[in-house]
């Protein structure tokens, strides 16, 4: 087997990169990797430095991996700024570190690409076998974030330290309509949805929603004035750039969704979603005005609507947010794993992680016992509103 690594996605067929990733997981997919990379929304000057390490054998293609060099934490979403303060305490450069992640998103999802064929284990090992003389030396961590459990297995043994955190996912168990969805909550968790939802019709507003084939220009001024707007209100900038938005809608349009709140013709919030087979993912959102219940209709209500219709099994809804559990969302458990390579921070920092997978383990707990379902029986009929 031979590794290689490039620093652009371009430098890779697109057809032997997509093969790797038969679910078609939208955040590896090459077209979502050449959007972030041609828009400058990653690379120079953002601290983002893309690196792309890839394993052939005789046959081709045979295993992969993102790589990303990080001057900063900005945009992980598993925050490790303690650690970055810890080592500038200690006279010590905590950057440049080596980050494996879809940059801005915090979604599980595979991190390791493998061919079918091929072990994961060994296609995990020549990766790392490479980066162990050509990056460690330089680097005083590697992060692996928000890994599925097959990438987790294979590089567990190369970045044993692991962290947890707590999402909240929304699961299909075969509805056939969003009342369906609600006849499984209580009666007054059920009364509160039907509330929000009829609070936004009753201000006049309507949501559309759109393929990715459908981001015209005058879509995607809207949509991404919106997402700026979300930034703005922190006194932020988004990490995206207008031009990602345009080159995914044409290297990706399978692997995205959006929906525009019009009050009459005019669009006025959108919300904005990744999406597989099997999952959506809930991505960003923005309103220039502020409406009552707009976000929970937008972000959630919607897009439960759309799992349903279309049959995925998965609403991954993004980071945070203990409100989420009222509307149906059930809280799940993530994690990411941590090669650090000074042995003294490296034997703190696990300490830290043991103490905080113990919080986290209580605190998924205290969640699953507040979700808005309620316990059914053969012979307990659904009571009426």
């Amino acid at each position: 087997m031979q590794t290689t690594e490039f620093d652009s996605i371009m430098a890779i067929s697109p057809a032997d990169w997509d093969a790797l990733n038969p679910t078609r997981y939208p955040g590896l997919l090459h077209g979502f990797l050449a959007s972030l990379e041609c828009s400058g929304s990653v690379g120079e000057g953002t601290g983002w430095q893309p690196q792309y390490v890839v394993v052939h054998d005789a046959q081709g293609l045979a295993g992969a991996m993102v790589l990303y060099l990080k001057t900063h934490s900005y945009g992980e979403y598993v925050f490790d700024w303690a650690w970055a303060d810890a080592y500038a305490r200690h006279g010590l450069n905590y950057y440049p570190k080596a980050v494996t992640a879809v940059p801005f998103t915090p979604a599980t999802g595979p991190r390791l690409l493998c061919r079918p064929d091929l072990s994961p284990a060994m296609i995990s090992a020549a990766i790392v076998n490479h980066l162990q003389t050509t990056r460690w030396p330089d680097l005083s961590s590697w992060h692996i974030l928000f890994p599925d459990e097959d990438s987790s297995d294979a590089l567990r043994a190369h970045a044993p330290l692991e962290r947890h955190g707590v999402q909240f996912h929304w699961h299909n168990a075969g509805f056939q309509s969003f009342d369906e969805h609600l006849a499984c909550f209580t009666s007054k968790r059920r009364k509160e949805v039907r509330r929000e939802r009829r609070r936004v019709s009753e201000q006049g507003i309507v949501l559309t929603r759109y393929r990715g084939d459908e981001l015209t220009d005058a879509r995607l001024d809207v949509l991404y004035q919106c997402y700026q707007m979300t930034y703005a209100l922190r006194g932020q900038r988004g990490y995206l750039t207008r031009e990602f938005f345009a080159q995914l809608r044409t290297r990706a349009p399978d692997a995205f969704v959006f929906a525009l709140a019009y009050r009459g013709d005019t669009p006025i919030a959108m919300s904005f979603c990744l999406q597989d087979a099997k999952t959506l993912y809930g991505r960003y959102w923005g309103a220039l005005e502020a409406v009552d219940c707009l976000h929970f209709e937008a972000c959630f209500h919607q897009w439960i609507d759309y799992a349903i219709e279309t049959g995925r099994g998965t609403f991954d809804p993004g980071a945070q947010g203990e409100h989420k559990i009222a509307r149906g969302f059930s809280p799940v458990r993530t994690r990411s794993l941590h090669w650090i390579a000074e042995p003294r921070f490296r034997d703190a920092i696990a300490a830290f992680l043991a103490r905080e997978r113990h919080h986290i383990a209580a605190y998924l707990a205290d969640c699953s016992e507040h979700t808005p379902f309620r316990a059914l029986s053969t012979d307990d009929p659904l009571e009426v509103d």
